[in-house]
């Protein structure tokens, strides 16, 4: 009997995915705000680049707290973005243009504002709702409403406790983040009921499946006890009560079990979880267990903060390396990694991890971060203008930002006697409104995004940096990304070839190999601009140059001198064992 042949890949192993941020993307009604006919105007610019799926931050309506991400309604469109119908369309218009499209969806928490919510609290202590959210009593012997009074000691993510008392009911509800995100109860089954038909919902509308927000954050211990207080911390650490929680994984395979496994288009699912481990990741997204099929981790991310993540510090290559490569060989065998730099979080990585001080600097960073991060395995993720080397802005005071992280941050560090421009200036090194100025699309006043005052300035590097510019520019940041996700389309051995991580110790040369049966990458990469020399592998020189990011590269020599910020990547055929 002939033996049944391998399933084939899911099509998201060799895909690349672009996230948007709505509201800084295209504006098409002039109010400031981009929308979603602003989105399908501009179509046409992801397929020049050549990405397979839109990952759409959130459109929901929303009071806008935690700008959409605190969701007031699962199953609409706020209207800044447009309407149903306005959805509707730009779906089909991505559909026909051959991508696909993930929803953003946050379900550990909702608006205040939500019926869920609003019913939870007006209903008081025994109303149908109330266990929707997790509500608890003031500590034994305290004065309700008053400081330490709160059922436990944790803080939250946007500063502050993680609790807020409701005068009416006595009680206090949970808010990991914003007091206007309270957190769902996913311990009562009727809750994840709920989401499940919601979800669904989307699923039969068209969508290709969800990027889920620290959905590694839904199970907490019912206990709720008090955290470890950190040093230069002024509440207690609940992670170890909530981080991967004690029902997580029961959860997140029911989710695939009652809406994934259901519907019979091949999905993304990908969960962005905080915290997560590579041996949780494992389990995650290891096929056989069928619950998500990657997670977005943040460890490679956080190699540069200090105490907190606005105390900036420099980058220690051989740290990146070292996390990069564990969680290569973590998912090497079950699972599957997310590939990013950027995302609505997170500053720019131009600015970040490379040179944006002048264009010859930027644009040669920003290529080599790229080549660097999109030959690794996994799927590669593409933040709106990371394409364009987009850099960071130069916020001049407080009035500047809007990100409720940001101004809470400042706020409580102000009132604890900090300096003020140390404050700012970790807020410009590491703040998230550096992700949000809107979108660069050629040099006119506020970067073609919007005819009226764009909700957040334009970073007025525009002039110099925007699509327009970089699409007549060959040797621009843009065509380089064209060229990276050509090779994920083209080059088998990125989806399933070895990853093999070369000169760990080397602080200022990233470099790998990718192999398969057929094919062998080597991939080296300056991380700085000075030249740096590096020891070529045996059989590497005089091997064909498949990509590099500087002019006129020339041949690989043993040793080899690298250009300040180039990259390269060499392809030859898979050598045998006994060479």
């Amino acid at each position: 009997m002939p033996l049944n042949p391998p399933a084939p890949a899911p099509w998201w192993k060799n895909a690349v995915v672009y996230q948007i941020y709505p509201r800084s993307f295209a504006d098409s009604d002039g109010d400031g705000v981009g929308d979603l006919r602003g989105i399908t105007d501009r179509l046409d610019h992801l397929v020049r680049l050549g990405v397979d799926v839109l990952w759409l931050s959130p459109v929901y309506p929303s009071p806008h707290d935690d700008n959409g991400y605190d969701i007031s309604d699962y199953q609409d469109i706020d209207p800044l973005f447009g309407t149903l119908a306005d959805f509707d369309r730009l779906l089909a218009a991505v559909h026909a243009r051959g991508m696909k499209l993930v929803m953003d969806l946050v379900v550990n928490h909702t608006s205040d504002e939500h019926p869920w919510f609003t019913d939870s609290r007006d209903g008081g202590p025994g109303g149908p709702r109330r266990d929707w959210y997790i509500w608890r009593p003031p500590r034994p012997g305290m004065e309700p409403g008053t400081p330490g009074a709160e059922p436990n000691n944790w803080g939250s993510f946007f500063s502050g406790p993680a609790w807020t008392f409701d005068e009416a009911s006595g009680e206090y509800y949970l808010h990991l983040f914003s007091r206007k995100q309270p957190d769902l109860n996913w311990d009562n089954p009727e809750v994840r009921r709920a989401v499940h038909a919601m979800m669904r919902w989307w699923l039969e509308r068209g969508v290709d499946g969800f990027r889920m927000d620290v959905v590694n954050l839904i199970s907490k211990d019912p206990a709720l006890p008090d955290g470890i207080v950190h040093e230069s911390g002024r509440h207690g650490d609940g992670s170890p009560s909530f981080v991967c929680g004690p029902r997580v994984h029961e959860y997140v395979a029911e989710l695939h079990r009652e809406v994934f496994a259901r519907h019979p288009r091949t999905l993304l699912t990908v969960g962005e979880m905080p915290g997560v481990t590579i041996e949780e990741a494992r389990l995650f997204t290891d096929p056989a267990r069928r619950e998500l099929d990657m997670v977005f981790q943040f460890e490679h991310v956080a190699l540069d903060h200090g105490p907190s993540k606005f105390d900036a510090r420099p980058l220690r290559l051989t740290d990146l390396k070292a996390s990069l490569g564990r969680w290569q060989a973590g998912l090497a065998e079950a699972g599957w990694n997310s590939l990013y730099w950027n995302n609505h979080d997170q500053p720019r990585i131009v600015s970040r991890f490379g040179d944006d001080s002048d264009p010859v600097s930027r644009t040669r960073s920003a290529t080599m971060l790229a080549t660097v991060l999109h030959l690794h395995r996994g799927t590669p993720y593409v933040y709106q203008g990371e394409e364009l080397g987009m850099a960071n802005a130069p916020f001049a005071s407080i009035d500047d930002f809007r990100d409720i992280e940001s101004l809470n941050h400042y706020r409580e560090q102000r009132a604890l006697g900090a300096d003020e421009e140390r404050i700012l200036a970790g807020l410009r090194a590491r703040g998230r409104d550096n992700a949000r100025t809107p979108m660069q699309w050629d040099a006119t006043a506020h970067a073609g995004f919007t005819t009226g005052t764009p909700w957040i300035p334009v970073n007025p590097d525009h002039t110099h940096v925007n699509a327009e510019a970089q699409l007549a520019d060959p040797g621009s940041v843009f065509h380089h990304y064209r060229r990276l996700i050509a090779l994920r389309h083209t080059e088998p051995v990125l989806t399933d070839g070895d990853f093999r991580m070369l000169l760990p110790d080397d602080e200022r040369v990233y470099a790998f190999t990718r192999a398969d049966a057929t094919t062998e990458l080597l991939v080296l990469a300056n991380f700085t601009g000075d030249p740096a020399t590096v020891d070529v592998p045996d059989g590497w020189q005089d091997t064909g140059l498949l990509l590099a990011n500087v002019p006129d590269p020339g041949a690989l020599t043993a040793p080899h001198t690298l250009q300040p910020w180039e990259a390269r990547v060499h392809r030859r055929p898979a050598q045998r064992p006994d060479h």
